[in-house]
């Protein structure tokens, strides 16, 4: 039997290699860039399966998750996200996620937080340590994209001054 599974990410990229890698291994995938759209579709065609990033533009994945969970019959969510913490880890298990996995996860990881039981005690939250440097680009590239890469307004968010933010720009290309 064909699994159906609904990745909701906004990472082209990503989404793209998630899909191509899951439909290897057997799997009737469906994408969406944001929630809206992953609701969407799962109402259109219910999945067995969802995966959900917690960053997606408009509104947040944990309202996905939110949705998704209320669906009958509601499909297993894992939320794999580049932004890991306990806080939100917690809050998308509240809302109806089985597992919680950080960026970057593999294929097997993802397929094996589907399989593993809800409240296994044996299944760890993923957080990555990343460094400062990392943290401080990964927060200055949420902050671009949530001001539509205007700098300007992403260094007034940040606190920082203009030219500093276009500094840390020039030293590394916005992904």
């Amino acid at each position: 039997m064909t699994r159906r599974l609904l990745i909701v990410e906004d990472d082209a990229a990503l989404a793209a290699t998630l899909t191509e890698s899951f439909a290897r291994r057997g799997y009737d995938v469906r994408h969406a860039s944001s929630t809206d759209e992953g609701i969407a579709l799962a109402q259109q065609s219910p999945p067995d399966l969802a995966l959900v990033d917690l960053k997606l533009p408009g509104r947040s994945g944990l309202e996905c998750v939110q949705a998704l969970a209320g669906m009958d019959p509601a499909p297993r969510i894992v939320v794999l996200t580049g932004f890991a913490s306990i806080a939100t880890a917690v809050e998308a298990i509240k809302l109806g996620a089985a597992h919680y996995l950080a960026k970057p996860a593999t294929t097997s990881e993802i397929e094996a937080a589907f399989a593993r039981e809800a409240g296994d005690p044996s299944v760890e939250v993923t957080a990555r340590r990343t460094s400062l440097r990392t943290q401080e680009w990964e927060t200055i590239q949420s902050t671009l994209r949530d001001c539509d890469f205007n700098i300007s307004e992403a260094a007034r968010r940040m606190g920082m001054h203009r030219r500093t933010l276009a500094r840390k720009l020039a030293k590394r290309q916005i992904g």
